[in-house]
């Protein structure tokens, strides 16, 4: 049986009303025109207000967060415990615009972060910087455009909130993922990251910024922040991700007629995510990193790598991590055998959450085979209880 294959081990702790309830969603993702009618539907709702909450939460939400608040994750986190797989708690408003907003998310983020200090259940903290910044302040910053006065007030109070969350990370001595965003914001979600490293990464990896692996110069941009890291005398934290904005990637570089910044050719994004994997195994003494993907052959490849190098599976500068409500054949066997696995479990009203489930099931029906995968493994595992 090769590695992922054990469905009894993935969908263990799923009753039947579970997975019937997952085969109907990952059907429904499964197919791009549903998906758009669907998720332009959940956007008119937002915008307009319309009663459709109870739906949400039933299906999608249920699948896919772990609860509106901290608390009301628990049962998400102690269930996932059960199998020894950690919880990171994921807040996840973005694209918010108010400082009020702002100053509930970067609350909110430090509260996870308390939450994880006292839990061995939940080993990494996580923020999206869009929850604490406006949008066009990281495009502007990111491409060096002069800010005016309420601006330039408005960068130092982003500052101030990631420098608030990230001390909070060091004090509770909890790691913590800055996650990435679309390319064109990226460059001063980076530069702060990198300097919170400086600051904070000097004894112990506590901050980790993102590499998005479709980025075509993320390869290099990891060379040079680990000379950097060396040169300056800190340990270098780093999430592997392939990227979540492919198609909107490469549109908005036609539209704008500019290079497109992301691999166009999926072989392309393996090859460099591989690479990211085997270039932080090899350089262990300076960087921990989490390997965050669906991807079966990524999965392995790292196991491939963890063994070739003789490193404990529990090593805890390594990490596998999935999203809540997907990919169970690989965490769950991973798991199983003993690896450091943690899941993303969003949470949050449903409100807030909606634009990521959209965005989520975007993603999903343009990964190929993704959604078919997730099929086939819940079919399998029907009809194994059925026979037995």
């Amino acid at each position: 049986m090769k590695l992922f294959d054990n469905v009894k081990i993935a969908y263990a702790d799923k009753s039947d009303r579970d997975l019937n309830r997952a085969y109907f969603l990952f059907k429904v993702i499964s197919n791009p025109i549903i998906t758009k009618i669907l998720t332009f539907f959940f956007k008119i709702s937002i915008t307009f207000g319309l009663p459709i909450k109870g739906i949400i939460k039933a299906t999608v939400y249920k699948q896919f967060c772990g609860g509106t608040t901290i608390k009301g994750s628990q049962r998400t986190i102690e269930k996932l415990w059960q199998s020894k797989i950690g919880t990171i708690l994921d807040f996840s408003a973005e694209g918010k615009e108010s400082e009020d907003d702002f100053y509930r998310a970067t609350k909110e983020i430090i509260a996870t972060i308390i939450k994880a200090k006292n839990e061995k259940s939940i080993p990494f903290a996580v923020f999206k910087p869009t929850a604490v910044a406006p949008f066009y302040l990281l495009e502007k910053i990111s491409n060096s455009i002069k800010l005016n006065a309420t601006q330039t007030k408005e960068k130092k109070e982003f500052i101030s909130r990631i420098a608030t969350i990230c001390e909070s990370a060091y004090n509770n001595k909890v790691p913590l993922f800055i996650d990435a965003e679309e390319s064109w914001i990226q460059k001063a979600i980076d530069d702060i990251a990198l300097e919170m490293m400086r600051k904070f990464n000097k004894e112990e990896t506590w901050i980790y910024n993102t590499l998005q692996m479709y980025r075509s110069d993320r390869i290099s941009y990891l060379k040079e922040i680990y000379a950097d890291a060396q040169n300056s005398n800190y340990f270098l934290g780093l999430k592997l991700v392939r990227g979540a904005y492919h198609e909107q990637e490469i549109e908005r570089a036609r539209k704008l007629n500019y290079n497109c910044p992301v691999h166009t050719k999926k072989e392309d994004t393996d090859k460099d995510y591989n690479l990211a994997q085997k270039f932080c195994v090899e350089h262990l003494d300076k960087i921990s990193f989490c390997s965050g993907t669906h991807n079966e052959e990524s999965s392995e490849y790292l196991t491939k790598l963890i063994n070739k190098h003789k490193i404990d599976k529990n090593d805890d500068r390594i990490i596998f991590s999935q999203l809540l409500g997907m990919s169970d054949h690989v965490s769950y066997n991973l798991a199983k055998k003993g690896y450091n696995i943690a899941k993303y479990v969003p949470y949050g009203p449903v409100k807030d959450v909606m634009p990521y489930l959209i965005r989520r099931a975007e993603e999903n029906t343009s990964i190929a085979g993704q959604m078919s995968r997730e099929l086939s493994n819940i079919i399998k595992e029907k009809q194994r209880r059925k026979k037995s």
